[in-house]
């Protein structure tokens, strides 16, 4: 005799919720990626298949979508991610970081493009932009360990400058500002990055 709260059928329901946000999340992240960059509850709900009073359910605002959206964007990142050593020479680690944040990079443009739109009045569109940022200087700090060493007091104005240069604004100031490729746009991040690195390291 199980009751209403059976194990089973808590289970079950919570199952359930779970792919429910789940498909809303990834109908989120698919309008986005085919160009609609600010979808609707509405649109959003229409393609994942269920009711706009399940969508706001599941998600008691748009901020918590975000920040649901933002969490498989960086899963994304993570399952892409490969690591590379920091005891290679300078210029392979530099060419091997700058193959990785393009890749990378390319991977995130749809929904960057979308935060970009909409970060002014978001807060967790913010949010969600500085753990990008936290997990690009954990990166940054590790593979150039060495380098950065070398920098003194400059240290810590290196890292902002390796760190601003491997974002999305600067990828997309190459890509879309400038109109390059995606190989033009990594060989002029690959020379930024070197030139940064290999002032410190001659000095």
């Amino acid at each position: 005799m199980g009751g209403a709260d059976a194990p089973g059928r808590v289970d079950g329901r919570t199952a359930r919720a779970e792919r429910t946000r789940a498909a809303i999340v990834e109908a989120h992240l698919a309008l986005i990626s085919e160009g609609d960059l600010r979808p609707t509850g509405e649109r959003i709900a229409e393609r994942a298949g269920i009711s706009l009073r399940t969508l706001w359910t599941n998600f008691k605002d748009m901020e918590t979508l975000f920040e649901a959206s933002g969490a498989e964007v960086l899963r994304q990142q993570d399952a892409a991610y490969r690591p590379i050593s920091p005891t290679l020479p300078l210029a392979k680690r530099v060419d091997a970081y700058c193959r990785q944040r393009a890749r990378l990079l390319q991977l995130v443009a749809p929904s960057a493009r979308a935060a970009q739109m909409r970060e002014p009045v978001s807060a967790q569109l913010h949010r969600n932009r500085l753990k990008h940022i936290d997990r690009v200087r954990d990166e940054v700090e590790q593979l150039f360990a060495a380098e950065l060493a070398q920098a003194g007091p400059g240290r810590e104005q290196l890292v902002h400058a390796l760190v601003a240069v491997s974002m999305w604004p600067a990828w997309s100031m190459l890509r879309d500002g400038l109109g390059l490729g995606v190989d033009q746009a990594r060989a002029v991040m690959a020379r930024t990055v070197g030139a940064l690195l290999t002032d410190v390291s001659e000095r």
